[in-house]
């Protein structure tokens, strides 16, 4: 045996393969390119400081961002069957679950807590688009539902963090059931006469924009945002024509009355609970006399 040549050559190279400092210690910036420091991009609650780009945030991310001192009572969510279709692609559907369940920690697309916005008690819902691309299954619908219950029994306002490429396909006709399951949910909410407040971000598309999320009393939307029922790409194929600049974007859609106000990600609690004092007719925080 040549140890020299079989022995010395691997370990030379593994000791300058070691890395002292995370992978993700620099995040590209996916409009410009430029590279952004991670402890900055997080201080500026995961917007890109030069550009004004706004990545996507975690469900307890957002949660943690909205709610006072940043807790909040996670809400029990309703059991449903895993893999009712027992459906098999490439992957068995029970897999991928798994598989999202392991990356995310969570058990499905939604996230529900009960808290305070500015000591305003309510109730907020979150999609979070890195499990399965946030799509909307039985386990997703019922959460949406049973947030929408909780905040009208409750007697609080109900905030709704849309965000998901559209309705499962590996649930078929059970996840497009959730649509007007969750509007019925949503009418629920009107009679107990209670705030519904809807955020859109990026993206938003498919059943979902076609149920809940737009069905919101007041539309507001994170910048650059992707809002739509199909994609541009398939408009375009479709209607064979170029679609205007900055269509199916949050900006536009304001301009054309789709959205009622575009809020910064970094001015969006304050907005909330602005919003949410409004139409609950709730005197504004008293400020203490020290602090005046």
């Amino acid at each position: 045996m040549n140890w020299i040549a079989n022995v010395v050559p691997p370990r030379i190279k593994d000791f300058f393969s070691r890395r002292d400092t995370p992978e993700n210690l620099w995040i590209k910036d996916p409009e410009t390119g430029q590279m952004v420091f991670h402890k900055d991009l997080e201080q500026n609650n995961y917007v890109i400081p030069a550009s004004n780009y706004h990545m996507r945030m975690t469900a307890t991310q957002r949660l943690k961002l909205m709610f006072d001192d940043g807790k909040w009572e996670d809400i029990t969510l309703p059991e449903v069957v895993a893999d009712p279709l027992k459906f098999k692609d490439e992957k068995r559907y029970v897999d991928r679950l798994r598989d999202a369940r392991t990356k995310t920690g969570m058990q499905d697309a939604v996230k529900l807590g009960a808290g305070t916005i500015d000591s305003l008690p309510a109730v907020i819902a979150v999609q979070d688009f890195d499990f399965m691309g946030g799509s909307l299954g039985m386990a997703a619908g019922e959460a949406v539902i049973k947030g929408l219950l909780t905040a009208a029994d409750r007697g609080v306002p109900f905030v709704m963090f849309a965000s998901g490429g559209g309705m499962r396909m590996q649930e078929g006709i059970l996840s497009l059931m959730q649509m007007p399951r969750t509007t019925v949910a949503v009418q629920r909410l009107r009679e107990a006469k209670r705030p519904y407040i809807v955020v859109l971000t990026n993206p938003t598309t498919g059943g979902i924009t076609a149920s809940y999320a737009m069905l919101g009393d007041v539309q507001l939307a994170e910048p650059g945002a992707l809002i739509g029922f199909a994609g541009p790409r398939v408009i375009e194929q479709t209607i064979r024509e170029k679609l205007p600049e900055g269509f199916q974007r949050s900006e536009y859609l304001q301009e054309h009355g789709m959205v009622d106000m575009v809020v910064h990600r970094n001015e969006m609690k304050a907005t909330v609970a602005r919003i949410c004092r409004l139409l609950t007719k709730t005197p504004p925080k008293e400020i203490p006399a020290e602090a005046a």
